[in-house]
């Protein structure tokens, strides 16, 4: 097993340049706090940009040997880097479309080619250090299109790719001019991870409905693996912020803020500065809780912290004027001799002055318009040493998903806010107590380093699943030795599968026939007298009749159920019929009905339900519909339903290409078998001629086959081989 490689934008540590020199702080972040266990042992780094600006080359290399003993390895990035990925593409374009702030979105072709460059100039320096075992796990926004450039280097390692901040709506992200391209950079990743299932399923839409590409039960199908998308909600260090909150130096912070303060009772609120956090919301609410409960004033204050964050931009900015207007405002109108409604802080704060006021406070209140998970519920939560104390949060914080014994509101609704202060003030200790043992007992059990744990676990499932499902690509070397085997065979026995194989796939059942390159290759592979070639299709007889009526081939048609030998007439697979089709066929007919784009190609003994034209999303919807009222319908009739590319067929369950297949490998012996096809149902193909011959599947996505090929063009190449006997 590799080491592990830590990547995320920023690393866990702070380098300030002082008069005596540069300062390296590490930082105390959970998420550090939760990687500390990966990264910290022996051989394993983290990679990010260490927080500064440099153009000296001496600092830069001092900086490096520094992180090097910390086991973190810089990305030094320019200030017009910063300026333009960073403070722009990041913040200004991804941050407001994925938090719903969409209106503040900037689109600008300069900062998305400085994204590109910069998660380009994350790869280089990554490919420096990892090998084909590693695990590699990137995090958030900032690096989105970093899983794919990575993969395209390194093909076989494993890759984890989590996102910190909430994925958007189908509808939202797809305002994003870039969406294709950091869906595919994302799906460079084994593992994609979110906070919650909704973030997660937003994703999944976006990949389907914008990238085209079909998943199932949390897998994306790639042609060349599984992508494993899945949530997981991050926890906190629980022990520790337990811990702060009965130290000394905590204690004596209490001690001294509450004798400031006075009796008052406290309502807390910490946010960093954005407009995702409903600063202002939430200051309105409070305004008009104190104008509807007027006997709350001088018996409650609320402490407001508020941590400085990109206050040189424009609308940060306007945010904070915002929040100081209200603030006295509020102050101005209701403040008494001895008493004001609100203590605020525009500043940061050390650990143990958070924890002074967690222990302090008789509610917390957060409510942000939207985030991704939110941690200082959390730490709240686990602060509480005495259980007393209430948390009010906004529904559409990811942590609320897992807290549902605090006090949920939605942050639009200033009247639910109101009576939801209202709730916690007069909330009973004995009930406050019942809820906070409940919501402390999940967070004990699922805190950062199960968090951890579990990715890692998820990760490593996925990729085992990807190895053992993993058919062996052709190389050269291989082609070579299955063309030995061709050109030395006395006879020959070659299936071949025409849509998606032969030819590009179409499911137009009146598509044109072989190009002139391929009539080219059937001519020379049926004059070869060695050769019995068997055309193997779930197409109609009519069709490959008309198509390959020149050549001496065989046909097997309808996925098994017409069968002929070249120069004999076509006969019917013992035991199928047709007296189902009246029934069944109106069924579908009511789907064409309901699905515009969609139609039904009717053959002698199947049914098939084309949706390739139907709009994204509403296809795979009346798929799913349809398939389960087949499946119902066809219980006891001898029937099956299977699933194609952007097809529904019907047919006889008593046939299949596989049982097709095998009458010819009974009849004709051979010293050389091959069998060729792109989708599930030449799976059933690959299951008869495994142990007699070569089976080789189109795409890398799992399969029965020996053996893969990337595209048609990769067919062609290795049936040109067999004739040219190169």
């Amino acid at each position: 097993m590799g080491k592990k490689i830590i990547v995320s934008n920023r690393l866990p540590i702070k380098i300030k340049q002082t008069a005596s020199g540069l300062s390296y702080q590490t930082s105390e972040g959970g998420l550090a706090t939760g990687l500390g266990s990966i990264y910290k042992e022996d051989g394993n780094l983290w990679l990010g940009w260490p927080g500064i600006v440099s153009e000296d080359e001496e600092e830069k290399a001092s900086i490096t040997k520094h992180l090097k003993t910390e086991q973190m390895r810089p990305v030094f990035l320019t200030e017009e880097e910063v300026k333009d990925f960073y403070e722009g593409f990041s913040n200004e374009t991804l941050w407001p479309n994925f938090h719903y702030f969409s209106q503040y979105t900037v689109y600008d072709e300069k900062m998305w080619e400085a994204y590109q460059a910069v998660n380009q100039k994350f790869c280089s320096q990554l490919l420096e250090l990892v090998e084909d075992d590693d695990v590699v796990w990137i995090h958030d926004y900032q690096l989105l299109l970093l899983p794919e450039y990575v993969r395209k280097h390194r093909p076989k390692i494993s890759i984890g790719f989590f996102q910190h901040i909430p994925f958007p709506s189908y509808e939202l992200f797809r305002l994003l001019p870039w969406r294709k391209e950091l869906l595919m950079g994302m799906l460079g990743a084994d593992l994609i991870g979110f906070h919650t299932y909704d973030d997660m399923r937003h994703f999944l839409s976006s990949v389907n409905r914008l990238a085209g590409i079909g998943y199932a039960q949390g897998k994306v199908e790639l042609s060349s693996r599984n992508v494993l998308v899945d949530a997981f909600p991050m926890g906190i260090d629980y022990e520790r912020y337990a811990t702060v909150a009965s130290h000394p130096e905590t204690l004596e912070r209490e001690v001294r803020y509450r004798t400031s303060i006075g009796d008052m009772r406290i309502i807390l609120s910490i946010d960093r500065l954005d407009y995702s956090k409903g600063i202002p919301q939430r200051l309105k609410a409070f305004e008009m809780f104190l104008e509807k409960y007027p006997q709350y004033r001088e018996e409650v204050s609320l402490i407001m912290v508020v941590v400085p964050s990109r206050d040189t931009v424009a609308k940060y900015q306007e945010i904070k004027e915002e929040v100081d207007e209200l603030v006295g405002r509020i102050n101005g109108k209701y403040s008494r001799m001895g008493w004001n409604p609100i203590l605020y802080f525009y500043r940061s704060f050390p650990l143990t002055a958070l924890s002074a006021f967690y222990r302090m406070a008789q509610v917390a209140l957060v409510t942000p318009m939207r985030d991704g998970m939110n941690l200082v519920c959390k730490e709240y939560i686990a602060s509480k040493l005495d259980k007393k104390g209430v948390l009010i949060l906004s529904e559409m914080a990811g942590a609320s998903k897992e807290l549902s014994d605090a006090i949920l509101i939605n942050p639009n609704d200033i009247n639910q806010l109101v009576d939801g202060l209202h709730q916690a003030l007069q909330m009973p200790e004995e009930e406050q107590i019942k809820h906070m043992q409940v919501m402390q007992t999940s967070l004990k059990r699922y805190d950062i380093h199960n968090w951890v744990e579990t990715f890692m676990n998820r990760l490593s499932e996925i990729k085992d699943e990807q190895r053992k499902l993993m058919t062996r690509l052709i190389d050269t070397e291989i082609e070579s030795e299955i063309n030995s085997q061709y050109q030395s065979a006395g006879t020959r026995l070659i299936f071949l599968d025409y849509d998606g194989t032969l030819s590009g796939f179409t499911p137009d059942p009146k598509a044109a026939g072989p190009d002139d390159e391929l009539q080219k290759m059937m001519a020379s592979l049926t004059s070869d007298k060695k050769n019995r070639i068997v055309i193997i299709s779930g197409r109609d007889r009519d069709t490959l009749e008309n198509w390959f009526a020149s050549y001496p081939v065989d046909i097997i048609c309808e996925h098994g159920v017409w069968l002929r030998e070249h120069g004999k007439e076509w006969h019917l697979m013992e035991g199928v019929n047709n007296d189902w089709q009246p029934e069944i066929l109106p069924v579908l007919k009511t789907y064409v009905d309901r699905t515009p784009g969609s139609f039904i190609e009717e053959k002698d003994y199947s049914l098939v339900w084309h949706y390739r034209k139907v709009e994204t999303g509403l296809g795979e919807l009346r798929t799913r519909e349809l398939t389960s009222h087949m499946r119902y319908l066809v219980t006891n009739k001898n029937l099956q339903v299977m699933e194609g590319n952007k097809v529904i067929e019907i047919k006889n369950s008593i046939v299949d290409k596989g049982v097709a297949a095998a009458i010819w490998l009974k009849k004709y012996t051979a010293d050389f078998i091959v069998a060729l096809g792109d989708d599930w149902t030449d799976e059933d193909t690959f299951r008869a001629v495994n142990g007699n011959g070569i089976t080789i599947k189109v795409g890398r996505t799992a399969s029965e086959a020996k053996y893969c090929v990337e595209d048609v063009a990769q067919v062609r190449s290795l049936l040109k081989g067999f004739i040219t006997g190169k």
